[in-house]
This record gives C-alpha cells, sequence and structure tokens, in this order.
C-alpha cells in the first residue's frame, strides 16, 4: 500500500533496515530510538532507503552501473506512488508500508539530486549546491512528515534541512575529499564561517516555529541539537571541516537528544 500504516507489524525487513541504520548513520540510529516506539518503523525505513541511495553511487567505479543502481530505486518509488507491483525487498517493502505516493515523488527528486555524487565535476555553482542540500536534507524531511502523519511546515522543512544537510555535510568533506570529488562550490574557511552561520540562523528560524510542526513529525527534528552544536564548531574554528573534528562530546549529544525528546529540539 502507499499510504501511511502506523498499525503496520513489525516484520524481519524492519529488523533489517534498524541493523543498516545503526550501521551506516549512528546519528539518526540514535535519534530514532528517542523516537517514540509507534514513530520508529517509517523513520527506520526512511533511512535505510537514505542510506542504500547515498550508498548507491559509491559502489563501483563504473558510472553507468552507479547510474544503473540509481534507477533501480527510482523504479521501485515509481511503483510505491502507483501503488501496484511493489517489488519484494527488505528496504522497499516496509517503505512501501508507509510512504505516500507524494513522498515517493520527493523522495524521486532526492535521488536524481544523488546522480551529482557519481561524477567528479564539482557543483555548477553555490545556487547548485544549495538544490542539492534541499533535495538530499530537506526533501527527507518533507517525505518523512507525510510517512508520519504530521505537520510539518515548509519553512520548518526548507530552515532545518538546510541546516541538518549542512551539518551532515561538513562532517562528511574529509571523505568527499579523499574521493578526489570537491565538496563545496568555494572551500574557503570564511565561506565554512558564513555557511555555517547561515545555518544557525535558518535553524533558530525553524526552532522558533515549534509550535506549528505536529508532534507526529518532531522526530524527524530530533538531529537539531547535534547538528546546532556541529555548525557552531564549523563556525568557530572552520579549520575542523577538512581535520574531521566536528563530532560533538557524546554526553552533549545524549543531552541534546534527551532535551529533543522532551520537545525542545
Amino acid at each position: 500500500m502507499t499510504s501511511s500504516s502506523p498499525d503496520a507489524p513489525w516484520s524481519d525487513d524492519l529488523t533489517a533496515c534498524a541493523e543498516l541504520v545503526e550501521r551506516g548513520d549512528v546519528p539518526r540510529f540514535r535519534a530514532t530510538m528517542a523516537a517514540p516506539v509507534s514513530a520508529r518503523p517509517a523513520l527506520f525505513a526512511l533511512y535505510a532507503f537514505n542510506i542504500e541511495v547515498s550508498r548507491a553511487p559509491w559502489v563501483t567505479q563504473e558510472p553507468m552501473i552507479a547510474e544503473m543502481r540509481l534507477q533501480w530505486w527510482r523504479d521501485a518509488l515509481e511503483e510505491i506512488g502507483k501503488g501496484e507491483g511493489i517489488r519484494r525487498h527488505e528496504v522497499v517493502t516496509p517503505l512501501s508500508h508507509y510512504l505516500t505516493p507524494a513522498g515517493a515523488g520527493i523522495l524521486d527528486g532526492l535521488i536524481e539530486a544523488r546522480r551529482w555524487d557519481i561524477w567528479k565535476e564539482p557543483f555548477e555553482d553555490d545556487a547548485h549546491f544549495r538544490r542539492y542540500l534541499d533535495a538530499t536534507s530537506a526533501g527527507l524531511l518533507r517525505a518523512g512528515a507525510g510517512m508520519l502523519g504530521g505537520d510539518l511546515p515548509e519553512a520548518v522543512a526548507a530552515d532545518a534541512g538546510f541546516a541538518l544537510g549542512l551539518a551532515a555535510w561538513f562532517r562528511a568533506i574529509p571523505a568527499l575529499e579523499n574521493a578526489q570529488r570537491m565538496p563545496l562550490p568555494d572551500g574557503r574557511e570564511s565561506t565554512v564561517r558564513d555557511l555555517a552561520d547561515e545555518a544557525l540562523t535558518r535553524l533558530a528560524a525553524a526552532r522558533a516555529q515549534r509550535g506549528a510542526v505536529g508532534k507526529a513529525a518532531a522526530p524527524l527534528l530530533f538531529l537539531a541539537p547535534e547538528a546546532a552544536m556541529v555548525l557552531k564548531l564549523a563556525r568557530k574554528e572552520p579549520a575542523r571541516v577538512k581535520q574531521a573534528a566536528l563530532d560533538p562530546a557524546p554526553l552533549a549529544t545524549r543531552l541534546g537528544l534527551l532535551r529533543a525528546s522532551l520537545g525542545r529540539w
């Protein structure tokens, strides 16, 4: 089915999704475990999908094979959107229980943006970089809100998506550079500082609208405290980005998640 199904039972597929997220995206795994039990199946399915798609361009040195892998996921989303012919797969199957047709379209845009990861050309310009962050980060929030059945104002999705996406991107930059990618249109420390400052401003704007975010959708934003810590480190010491030195203290991360679970993301 292609509409949100909060009562779908836990399954071996969801266990596989949870294990995939635990291995491949520790911050989101922690955030999901801090979420209400009822929200976890949809979140694990969504985040497992995100991991699979994000990995697809990197598992081969052959661009055309990577394109085919991404197309496989686009085809799976098309099936979910139509509600028929849905393939059996440990991530696709549980995702189909929660993802709406509109959400399938949003995630298709995420995959299209991920095609940048296949090639070694830099972003065309700052606007291209921002579109990439919006599709891959804010897009995940938009689709997730539909899966969880909660209100998420577009302004909150766009602002929080930019902040969460940039924080994750900053942490990925050393690996991207080691892979001969150019992760930022302008990699100067002054630009990193300005981007971090903008992201913190936009995150503050999103937080100012907490009251407009439905309780069901709030777990999508539980990463906000950790993202804020990462962005503050990058703003204060931009050199940390290339040094892979942006991990917040574990205790601070745990306290941030606790506050988020109490409604203070």
